[in-house]
């Protein structure tokens, strides 16, 4: 059998992972641009946004230069896609 002092490290220890766990895995939703390094922001023109049905990934496309660049997101989960149409016509200037 586990002493006390033992029981009660294990349980301080799973304490401690739990908390890290909640804290560590907080939503991309909520922590916006811990992505990559990034020279700047394009706030000039705003997006067009495409709003799907609760359960579907929603997206984004906006024009970088020449190139219309899509972007999916879901909420706060884990996955997403990006797409780049190159030369595409709506993004002449």
């Amino acid at each position: 059998m586990l002493s006390r002092t033992r029981k009660i490290a294990a349980a301080v220890g799973v304490a401690a992972t739990l908390a890290f766990g909640v804290t560590a895995c907080s939503g991309k939703f909520s922590e916006p641009f811990k992505d990559a390094p990034r020279s700047g922001n394009d706030n000039g023109a705003p997006a067009d946004v495409i709003r799907m049905p609760d359960g579907f990934s929603n997206a984004a496309s906006k024009c970088d230069g020449p190139n219309r660049v899509y972007v999916l997101y879901h909420g706060d989960q884990a996955y997403g896609d990006i797409a780049v149409v190159k030369d595409d016509p709506r993004c002449t200037k």
